[in-house]
C-alpha cells in the first residue's frame, strides 16, 4: 500500500506530539519557570531564576538504526501484520490490469467483437476494483489505530524517562527541534541531547521488553 508509509508518518508526528506536549505541560521540569512573586525590594536587586536550555529531535526517534530500539520494534511488528494485506492488494491491482488489457485487446481485435466475452470480463474486473477498494479502506482505517495501540504505551514511557532525564541534568526549558524546523537559527551541538537521550533510553529499555498497554 503506497498510502500506508505516509499513514504511519502522520500517525508517528501525532502521537509524539501528544507524547511531548504531556511533559511539557505537566512535568515542572520542562514547564517554563513561574514568574516570582512580587519583589519588595528595587527591581534592580531582583534574582534572575536560573536555567538551562537544551534540544532534542523527536524525529530520530524512529530512526531504525539510531533510534528508539522499542519504539522501532513495535513499528515494523505491526508492518509485518499488514504485509498479508499488502500483497493482496498488488495481487488484486495485477489482476485488474491483466483484465483490462484483455478487454482492450478483444476491443481492438480484427473481424467480430466478442461482446458477451467483453461484458463478462468488465463485470469480473468491475469486482475486483470494488474488492479492492474495500480492503484498501479497510487497511487505511484500521492501520493507524493498530500503530498507535503499539506505539503510544511506548511513547508514554519515553516521556517519563525524558522527563527523568532533563531533572537529572537541571534542564528547565527542552525545545524539540523537529517541530520548530528553522525557527532555530543557531545552536551550539552540546545543546542537542537526542544522542545521550536515546542511547540512555535504549539501556534501560531493551527491544525485547514487554510493553502494558496504559
Amino acid at each position: 500500500m503506497e498510502q500506508e508509509k505516509e499513514v504511519m508518518r502522520k500517525t508517528n508526528r501525532l502521537i509524539t506530539a501528544l507524547a511531548f506536549l504531556a511533559v511539557v505541560a505537566v512535568s515542572p521540569v520542562f514547564a517554563q519557570p513561574k514568574p516570582a512573586a512580587q519583589p519588595t525590594a528595587p527591581p534592580t536587586s531582583a534574582t534572575l531564576p536560573e536555567s538551562k536550555i537544551a534540544l532534542i529531535n523527536t524525529d530520530a526517534f524512529l530512526d531504525e538504526k539510531q533510534g528508539i530500539a522499542r519504539l522501532t520494534a513495535a513499528a515494523k511488528k505491526v508492518e509485518t501484520a499488514f504485509e498479508s494485506t499488502r500483497k493482496d492488494l498488488q495481487q488484486l491491482q495485477q489482476r485488474m490490469q491483466q483484465l483490462q488489457d484483455e478487454i482492450t485487446k478483444l476491443q481492438q481485435g480484427v473481424g467480430v467483437v466478442d461482446e458477451k466475452q467483453i461484458r463478462t470480463k468488465s463485470d469480473q474486473l468491475e469486482q475486483l476494483k470494488t474488492e479492492a477498494k474495500r480492503k484498501q479502506e479497510d487497511a487505511e482505517a484500521a492501520y493507524p489505530k493498530k500503530i498507535q495501540e503499539a506505539l503510544a504505551p511506548i511513547y508514554l514511557d519515553i516521556s517519563k524517562s525524558l522527563d527523568a532525564f532533563g531533572k537529572a541534568r537541571g534542564i528547565t526549558l527542552l525545545l524539540d527541534t523537529a517541530k520548530m524546523g528553522a525557527a532555530i537559527l543557531i545552536a551550539s551541538d552540546a545543546l542537542d541531547i537526542t544522542r545521550a537521550f536515546i542511547k540512555d533510553f535504549n539501556s534501560k529499555n531493551p527491544a525485547t521488553a514487554q510493553v502494558t498497554p496504559k
